[in-house]
Parts: structure tokens; sequence; C-alpha cells
């Protein structure tokens, strides 16, 4: 059992940063691979970024790359995204969440515990 807190949103200007974070507990977090998605009102959930369990491997989708940099801390159980440039079009609740897959998977489908999201809004 993994439980996942997000922290950090808030509202910015364009141009602006925030960073957020992911506390979990949990004694097999470490082992996990872990993926940041975005909800944006009337919008399907979208993967944002993802990174392995080692934290050697990192992915993003296309509209945050450059921008956006995700970590983790093993000794911590944290993870975090640097969001740089903010832009109105990155509004939205962010979540993060684990998946037991082997690969970074860009499907929300296969994760399997998520947290409860934090509010970012960027505006123009």
């Amino acid at each position: 059992q993994v439980q996942l807190v997000e922290s950090g949103g808030g509202l910015v200007q364009a141009g602006g940063s925030l960073r957020l974070s992911c506390a979990a507990s949990g004694r097999t977090f470490s082992t996990y691979n872990v993926g940041w998605f975005r909800q944006a009102s009337g919008n399907e959930r979208e993967f944002v970024a993802g990174i392995t369990w080692s934290g050697r491997t990192t992915y993003y989708t296309d509209s945050v790359k450059g921008r956006f940099t995700i970590s983790r801390d093993n000794a911590k159980n944290t993870i975090h995204l640097q969001m740089n440039s903010l832009k109105p079009d990155d509004t939205a609740i962010y979540y993060c969440a684990t998946t037991g897959r082997y690969y970074i998977s860009t499907y929300h489908a296969e994760y399997n515990y998520w947290g409860q999201g934090t509010q970012v809004t960027v505006s123009s």
C-alpha cells in the first residue's frame, strides 16, 4: 500500500515557476516508477512526466520538455516536479501516481496509487 500527498500548487503568472512535491508513505515506494499527470477542466487526465524507480530515466510529454524537470529522493520518499516558464495552458490539477510497470507508462489506467491532486493556475 502506498499513499501519496501532493503539495506546492498555486497561482502564478505566465513565465513563472512552481515546484510540486509528492510525499509518499509505504516501504515499497522506492520500487515503483512514478508519473505526474494533470487534468484541466473538461479534459481527460494526461501524462506530464515520469521517472523510474532508480531515478536514472525520465520521460516527458512534448509540451513540457525543456520546461519541467522530474526528480526523486527515495531516502525521503519524495518526488518533485520543477515547472519553469509556465503557460496558461499548464493550468490543471496535478497528480502524482505510482505504477507497477517496469517502464514509464503514459497511460493513466496503468497507475495504481494516486494522490488527491494539487491545483496549478497560470494567469496570462
